[in-house]
């Protein structure tokens, strides 16, 4: 695989976090925290992606990233276009890389691609033309690297630090590209206290999540917790997913505000979206104090900014001169 980063260490691509140093890592957050706006406020708008065209190629549903790379371009100056399955040529047999090709003849520099293919992103950076950058807004279950960076910059603004916070991730583990990603984001960053809490069949593999602690109780796993994060159920991922019983399931790992009880009293709820309130949630934590799950979407798109602003610079380096 190519590399993320070019020569001068400027982040080029991003598919995965996994390889990306603190210091990188670092600098996306602290990058997203000047485009940070809260609800009411004016929203940033800027020039860094000026004479840039980012085309979002979304062949899975989504709201939340979706909205968000499309503002977050817009509000950074750049020709924004927005492609799905059904409007895009791969309805009629087109391949993912003939796609690429078409939208590069026509002067793209971004794609944001959301793929339920392992590989694909990976795929696409070996065959883009040197000026072109490729982020991952989500391949298959596997990594979901922009949202790994809006929830560790949710819970850095609310505790300031990652080493000693206790977080326990609960829900579909197995199937989660946000799982993954946020793990991966938090290790970098210095936390060493992770719980991941499941039933037995959604526990990820023993080689993966490695030295997290694993609970299939959720009253185990949040116990003390600092930041309780819950996970959708990706039924769309599951062979399991007609036999479900959603009204059991949320009856042994819904949080509830009985059990948000037993985490530390200053806890974080956090929840990537979409919500099955009832299900892995109740509304009444989903809307209640401990929660920063709306924040999290605001900072989706601080994040992408960010994303989007550092990727620019890089592109800078590698255009060809009129």
């Amino acid at each position: 695989m190519r590399s993320q980063t070019d020569n001068l260490g400027g982040l080029n691509h991003l598919i995965t976090l996994d390889g990306l140093s603190r210091e990188m890592i670092t600098a996306i957050l602290d990058r997203a925290q000047t485009y940070r706006r809260v609800p009411g406020q004016p929203a940033y708008e800027g020039r860094e992606l000026a004479a840039v065209t980012v085309a979002n190629l979304f062949f899975e549903p989504s709201t939340r990233t979706r909205a968000s790379f499309d503002l977050a371009a817009r509000r950074l100056g750049a020709h924004v276009l927005n492609l799905d399955l059904h409007s895009s040529s791969r309805v009629k047999g087109e391949t993912m890389l003939d796609t690429i090709y078409t939208l590069e003849a026509m002067n793209t520099d971004v794609f944001v691609i959301r793929d339920s293919e392992p590989g694909m992103p990976e795929f696409l950076i070996d065959h883009v033309a040197p000026h072109v950058s490729v982020i991952s807004a989500g391949e298959a279950h596997l990594s979901h690297p922009t949202q790994g960076l809006l929830d560790v910059l949710t819970i850095r603004t609310h505790k300031g630090r990652f080493a000693g916070l206790k977080v326990a991730m609960v829900g579909d583990i197995r199937h989660s590209r946000v799982a993954r990603s946020t793990a991966r984001a938090l290790a970098t960053l210095g936390a060493t206290d992770l719980r991941i809490v499941a039933p037995t069949m959604l526990l990820p593999s023993e080689r993966e999540f490695e030295g997290a602690q694993r609970f299939t109780r959720i009253e185990d796993g949040i116990a003390g917790a600092d930041v309780v994060m819950m996970l959708r159920i990706q039924k769309e991922r599951m062979a399991e997913a007609a036999s479900l019983d959603e009204a059991a399931y949320f009856q042994e790992f819904g949080l509830t505000p009985e059990r948000l009880l037993l985490a530390s009293p200053s806890a974080l709820v956090m929840h990537p979206g979409p919500m099955n309130r009832g299900v892995e949630i109740s509304s009444e934590v989903a809307d209640g104090s401990h929660s920063v799950i709306r924040e999290q979407v605001n900072n989706g798109v601080a994040v992408r900014m960010a994303v989007l602003a550092s990727i620019a610079a890089t592109l800078t380096r590698h255009r060809r001169p009129l």
